[in-house]
């Protein structure tokens, strides 16, 4: 099968030809297919030129239709000269601590094959492997030696060259009771014992800032989580430690986190981050293009939805088309008026009128971060766990003025949280992710808030490939 796509835009990134020019040889190389279906070999131009039907044209469009062919050629040489380095370079990893897979939803382009993957909860890793079908996930507690030593097994049989782990950080985590001796703070031994069982080449471990400052009782003895992997693995491995925040790489969510990118010592190239990208995206330029979306309240009937909302289903409607994701979520009504009086990057608590209040009319006591729309022209605040509600922290859209009431005061539009869809474009998720269109979107939100945006981990590790 020809490939007329990807030959034009190989042709205009490649060739130094006008629009014109590139559309003229598309074509005349179309022509020459109807009068001998091409192949790659070297004998086609012979077989070519004896056809009668091209002998009977000139000599100039002879000319032109051979040289189509070889340009078709030269991009079918190159792309499976591209082909042939992208399988021979491909990366078999490990993913540690898995969840669904965020942070995965981009290395099979590059040419890294996750080929096990382990998850402690079951409902997680079920899905995990309906995303990626082509990974074999390892459901257990890693703690558990026989689910450990299966894990090795594998990874060494299918000759795993990296391991990335993100442990879970809520024991770490300002979002988190930061307990201390927290025993998922100690989840690094195991990532450190599988490390040395495996010995890949290379080993990222993602976490909170916080990760750094955290001690564990080893042996007893408490000893710092860096200083104990620099104890276990420095001998084999050379450890780059990073604090790095998403948003400078093309990320629009800010989100701080500790890096740390091991290479073994007998590689020759030492794994490094990739610059800093120059532009800082914006929550503008990530959602700023969609149309508003209001929320559905669920505390009123449909009559006073409709009054509250006149363009509420039209609205919905145009949103389902963007994305079965995109729908409207669902709050009471007294968040939503707070909100609708409440401008892009404010709280409601600055409002002296329309106060976030609770049901039996008192006011609403919170922090400041707190009823708050997020602002268009900055990355958005990171998403967190609990982000479905305009009563947590930084989660409602940043809305622009939609019209004026009675006393002549701003109303904004979009007074709810983000979308799901939202949220997975923040996250710099692919907008096609292979997620079942069944899973539940409360359970999604949660497991988007724990994540590490993926073109983030795509950044990274396009430097190992």
């Amino acid at each position: 099968m020809i490939d007329l796509i990807n030959f034009k835009v190989w042709l205009t990134n490649n060739k130094d030809y006008s629009e014109k020019t590139v559309s003229n040889i598309v074509s005349r190389f179309k022509r020459v297919n109807s009068l001998l279906p091409w192949e790659n070999n070297e004998l086609y131009f012979f077989h070519l030129e004896q056809l009668e039907d091209f002998k009977d044209l000139s000599k100039s469009v002879c000319s032109q239709l051979k040289q189509a062919a070889k340009l078709y050629s030269e991009f079918i040489l190159l792309s499976d000269e591209q082909n042939i380095r992208k399988e021979n370079n491909k990366i078999n990893a490990l993913s540690l601590f898995a969840n669904i897979g965020v942070a995965e939803a981009y290395l099979e382009d590059i040419g890294i094959d996750v080929v096990v993957a382990n998850e402690l909860e079951e409902r997680r890793a079920i899905l995990y492997q309906k995303i990626y079908p082509k990974s074999h996930m390892i459901c257990g507690d890693i703690t558990d030696k026989s689910i450990e030593d299966k894990i090795i097994k594998e990874s060494k049989e299918k000759k795993v060259d990296l391991v990335m782990a993100t442990p879970p950080c809520q024991g770490m985590s300002t979002a988190g009771y930061q307990k201390e001796n927290d025993d998922r703070n100690r989840l690094i031994c195991q990532v450190i014992d599988i490390v040395n069982r495996v010995e890949p080449k290379y080993v990222f471990i993602e976490n909170v800032a916080l990760f750094y400052n955290t001690a564990i009782i080893v042996n007893d003895e408490k000893i710092l989580i860096p200083d104990l992997i620099n104890k276990e693995l420095g001998n084999q491995y050379k450890i780059n430690k990073y604090t790095i925040n998403t948003k400078d790489y093309s990320v629009p969510q800010t989100r701080e986190r500790a890096i740390m990118l091991l290479t073994r010592k007998d590689i020759k190239t030492i794994w490094t981050l990739p610059q800093k990208d120059e532009k800082v995206v914006t929550m503008f330029d990530a959602i700023g293009d969609l149309p508003p979306l209001d929320p559905f309240v669920k505390d009123i009937d449909e009559e006073e939805l409709i009054k509250l909302f006149p363009h509420y289903h039209e609205r919905k409607e145009k949103a389902l088309k963007i994305s079965k994701w995109h729908t409207p979520p669902h709050h009471i009504k007294r968040q939503v008026v707070a909100m609708q009086h409440t401008a892009t990057g404010k709280t409601a608590f600055d409002n002296e009128v329309y106060y976030p209040t609770k049901a039996n009319g008192e006011a609403v006591k919170g922090y400041r971060n707190t009823y708050k729309r997020q602002n268009w022209d900055t990355p958005a605040y990171t998403v967190t766990m609990d982000n479905r509600k305009i009563s947590s922290q930084n989660n409602v859209h940043p809305g622009k003025i939609e019209s004026k009431n009675s006393n002549g005061e701003n109303i904004y539009s979009d007074a709810r949280t983000l979308t799901l869809y939202e949220l997975m474009i923040i996250m710099s998720l692919p907008v096609d992710w292979n997620v079942p269109s069944n899973t539940s979107d409360a359970f999604l939100r949660r497991i988007i808030g724990e994540g590490i945006p993926p073109l983030f981990v795509k950044k990274v590790f396009e430097k190992l490939v």
